[in-house]
């Protein structure tokens, strides 16, 4: 079945396409076995012809981007992983309309539209991963995210169909949207409709936060960010700390002493690790606190 897919992608000037792709080398926890083939589209037309070969056979698919927030077992993942990047990173701003690509870096967006003088993307200046994950999971921080701009957002259906999504119709909620789902597809491209600003101003607010996440997270470790979402009135990095998990490991994959939030791989982490020391925490918490923490990261693949 594998040779068949390949020659059908061939023939439809599919180009980029890797077999048992090793998806430690595409997320940012640098851990995950491998995918039964990675399709690198390089364009609208590309991506559209690789989906409808994926649709026309059945086989199970997953798109990624930069691979943060991103947990892949190590048995990997069968089936197809698209990855959205070149081709796919494109910037158009109009006055306060922002439109720009699916595989564009949102640390990179809200650098250029505050560079613009345009207000409301300041948040996203340290979020790791591209426009099209943000949109996927309504990707948040420092009391914003992603619904508070977004206008619409242009999505591949598993279909091979194309579809404009306006910010009511993707059903925005802390972390989630329709995509995760309801709705099977592909972010492309979004659209978002900002506020203009003192330049000064909003530069200097982007710069702040930067330095506050160069300050408060391991960035010299790889890792995927927050692992857990915020239970209500309360913070999960308070309650990891606060049971006194900071530096707890497990293999390679420990506890982050700078940010209790955080699960960096120290090197030669698997993602068994990483997992038993998720559960771990989850089963501490709810012994110590009462509370049920739940993972903001996706678990994904077989074990």
């Amino acid at each position: 079945m594998k040779k068949i897919i390949l020659e059908e992608l061939a023939s439809k000037h599919v180009k980029d396409v890797r077999v048992d792709e090793p998806l430690s080398r595409h997320t940012t926890w640098k851990v995950g076995g491998p995918t039964d083939l990675l399709i690198y589209p390089r364009s609208r037309d590309e991506l559209q012809s690789a989906m409808e070969v994926v649709h026309r056979h059945q086989i199970p698919w997953r798109a990624i981007g930069r691979g943060s927030n991103l947990l892949v077992r190590d048995g990997g993942i069968r089936g197809v992983v698209f990855k959205l990047d070149e081709g796919f990173n494109s910037l158009e701003i109009d006055g306060t309309q922002v439109k720009v690509g699916g595989g564009y870096s949102t640390i990179l967006l809200a650098s250029m539209t505050a560079k613009q003088g345009l207000t409301g993307l300041e948040f996203a200046g340290g979020i790791p991963g591209n426009v099209g994950g943000a949109v996927y999971m309504n990707a948040g921080a420092h009391g914003s995210d992603i619904s508070r701009v977004l206008h619409s957002a242009e999505v591949l259906l598993e279909t091979g169909e194309w579809m404009t999504l306006t910010n009511e119709q993707l059903k925005f909620r802390y972390r989630t949207s329709i995509l995760q789902n309801e709705l099977k597809g592909i972010v492309t491209a979004a659209t978002f409709i900002l506020q203009k600003g003192d330049r000064e101003y909003i530069s200097t607010a982007l710069a702040n936060f930067k330095d506050r996440r160069r300050q408060t997270q391991p960035l010299q470790f790889p890792c995927a960010g927050s692992v857990f979402r915020n239970p209500p009135g309360d913070h999960a990095g308070r309650l990891v700390e606060a049971a006194g998990l900071k530096g707890y490991r497990i293999g390679d994959a420990e506890v982050s002493t700078l940010h209790a939030n955080f699960i960096i791989n120290r090197g030669q982490a698997t993602a068994t690790d990483v997992l038993q020391l998720i559960q771990h925490i989850i089963d501490t918490i709810e012994e110590k606190f009462g509370v049920t923490l739940q993972p903001e990261v996706q678990v994904v693949g077989e074990g």
